[in-house]
């Protein structure tokens, strides 16, 4: 028996003008969001203040992870022209802070990294006071190719673990723990000064126990920022929500983590790896 959302869960309708604007722009640009893509739940009050997160190097995912909802069919030709579209939509959102991730591309020779860092060239070309964050894939843990993203100087580099290892093989059976874990550790080895950051999907099946040692391996790896979030299931196809976790719940997993040096956390149910990221 699917749970029923409680009441904190209930996402107020949001959108208007802003929202159809920047809806409009995506749409004469050819770009996609991961808002749309990943049915985030604060999708229309980001739209409402002008934010997006793009979501680069087509729609469709190499991956097979249960909780996404991001497509699984033949990847799409990487687009050329897509980095210098997403500076333009930058430029005209009048953006300060922008987040570019995208799809696992696993089929391609360089997994995406040199879209990566076109983007950023692109948007460092047209706006150079914006402040830029990616969140990448794992890039099979290939170091030249993380080497070539972060080498394009982003202000912050994130990569979601996701969730606790214990449940790897059955959330994110095409990744591997220790892999997220070491190419967070591998860039703050090499670009000491490099902002990093990660975030977890809650409501699994995960003990506290195993939350609480996912914050100490990620600090022993120098992350600066966490994004703790409830996981919503997308449809009756994806994996299953086993709990949902009390406001409450996430306002100690906060104070739990800035204890243990975290920088910044964003900890409650409807929080996204890039929900209000210019804030941090």
């Amino acid at each position: 028996m699917r749970l029923r959302k409680p009441e904190w869960i209930r996402v107020k309708m949001q959108g208007g003008v802003v929202s159809n604007k920047v809806n409009s722009l995506l749409s004469d640009l050819s770009l996609n969001t991961v808002c749309d893509e990943a049915n985030c739940p604060n999708r229309m009050e980001c739209f409402a203040r002008g934010t997006a997160t793009f979501m680069i190097l087509g729609r469709n995912c190499t991956r097979n992870c249960t909780f996404c909802n991001v497509t699984r069919e033949m990847p799409d030709k990487v687009n050329l022209k897509e980095p210098e579209n997403v500076a333009k939509a930058i430029e005209k959102l009048n953006l300060k802070h922008t987040v570019i991730t995208s799809v696992t591309r696993d089929d391609l020779p360089d997994q995406g990294a040199n879209q990566f860092a076109n983007v950023v060239k692109e948007i460092r070309k047209r706006t150079p006071n914006v402040t830029i964050e990616l969140l990448i894939p794992d890039m099979q843990g290939d170091k030249e190719l993380i080497d070539i993203i972060i080498d394009s100087e982003p202000n912050v580099l994130n990569h979601n673990v996701e969730t606790v290892p214990e449940l790897y093989d059955e959330v994110r059976p095409m990744a591997i723990f220790e892999r997220s874990l070491e190419l967070l550790s591998y860039v703050k080895k090499v670009k000491p000064n490099m902002r990093t950051k990660s975030g977890m999907m809650l409501g699994l099946g995960e003990t506290k126990e195993q939350v609480i040692d996912v914050f100490k391996r990620l600090r022993e790896v120098e992350c600066d920022m966490l994004t703790l979030g409830q996981y919503l299931q997308p449809t009756s196809s994806h994996i299953e929500v086993v709990e949902y976790i009390t406001p409450e719940q996430f306002d100690e997993y906060k104070e739990i983590a800035l204890s243990m040096g975290f920088k910044r956390v964003a900890s409650s149910p409807l929080v996204r790896s890039s929900y209000y990221a210019e804030d941090f």
